[in-house]
């Protein structure tokens, strides 16, 4: 697809989280360290779950794509980001600012819907057991995933020909680390109420939606819990749900919160600095909530760290597996 910038404007100004130039090394070598153990982080869990047959569940298939949708969310926004700290220049062109606005949002709607379908995955997991391995099995799973990027990319398309319809000034200065849909809605000098409210729309849908359906499998997972008679059958039932919780919490909760402080907020650049939670700061820390708090991904390290260094016979001995 082809964009058409209708204004002339060739490129954008990307302001970041400060003017301050002492501060660029200080903000370059942070983001650096944060964006690179996002990477490893998040690839040694794919590599975990991929190497490790007691892991090919549904439950870790979809973690491994949440995995991959928290490297990408971190690879379009944080990249750009070093580069102008590095170089000390702030520009981005018309078609790179739209490039990376589509895949931000494909991305960002793509992890919220896979946290639903995780959420469904723990609901049939505990209130069906017996069904389980039936109901999701390979196939369904792959359509879960399939569907969940589908809809992603239509609506992220859906944000890149809005964005094409906008008439922009010359010197435009964003606000931000990275083109977010709202602030660049807010610069444009054509009329923006129908951008405006589909952001919105836009907005509630993706984070209302996929809440809601969380909060109704929880609400079902904890009724079911409750009619557990032994306390051991309770707490390895929600054990199996506190890592997926701790997810849903800092990411829809920074969400949330980015998308109200946008509206709340007076200055668009505590905005930005707001956003670091989720675009940067989650997608880093969940490979760590789900090594921690999952005995099955601590195995799998385990594992793998052992096949590294002893030879095969010794790891089954270590291991006892």
């Amino acid at each position: 697809m082809e964009s058409q910038n209708l204004t002339g404007v060739s490129e954008f100004l990307l302001l970041g989280l400060s003017d301050d130039p002492n501060l660029q090394p200080l903000l370059f070598g942070l983001f650096l360290s944060l964006y690179l153990v996002t990477l490893f982080g998040n690839l040694l869990i794919i590599l975990v779950i991929s190497s490790d047959p007691h892991l090919h569940i549904p439950m870790y298939f979809f973690l491994s794509n949440l995995s991959l949708a928290d490297i990408s969310i971190s690879t379009t926004t944080i990249p750009k980001m070093l580069m102008n700290l590095q170089t000390y220049n702030k520009s981005i062109t018309y078609r790179g600012c739209l490039t990376q606005l589509t895949f931000f949002s494909l991305f960002a709607f793509l992890e919220s819907l896979l946290l639903t379908v995780m959420a469904y995955d723990r609901l049939v997991a505990i209130c069906n057991p017996l069904h389980y391995l039936v109901i999701m099995n390979p196939h369904t799973c792959g359509l879960l995933v399939l569907a969940s990027f589908v809809i992603s990319l239509l609506t992220s398309l859906l944000h890149y020909l809005m964005m094409l319809q906008l008439t922009f000034c010359e010197n435009v200065e964003i606000p931000h680390f990275f083109c977010d849909p709202p602030q660049l809605v807010n610069l444009a000098c054509s009329n923006t109420f129908i951008s405006n409210l589909l952001i919105y729309f836009i907005g509630t849908i993706f984070g209302g939606v996929p809440l809601l359906g969380i909060l109704y499998s929880y609400a079902q997972i904890i009724s079911s819990i409750l009619r557990v008679s032994s306390s051991d059958g309770k707490y390895k039932a929600f054990s199996t749900c506190g890592s997926h919780l701790s997810v849903v919490c800092l990411f829809l909760g920074t969400g949330l919160g980015m998308y109200v402080s946008s509206t709340v907020l007076s200055s668009p650049r505590k905005s930005a600095v707001a956003s670091v939670m989720y675009t940067v700061v989650t997608p880093m820390l969940n490979p760590f909530i789900y090594s921690l708090r999952n005995k099955d991904i601590k195995n799998g390290l385990w594992r793998i760290f052992c096949r590294i260094i002893l030879t095969e016979h010794l790891c089954h001995i270590v291991l006892g597996s």
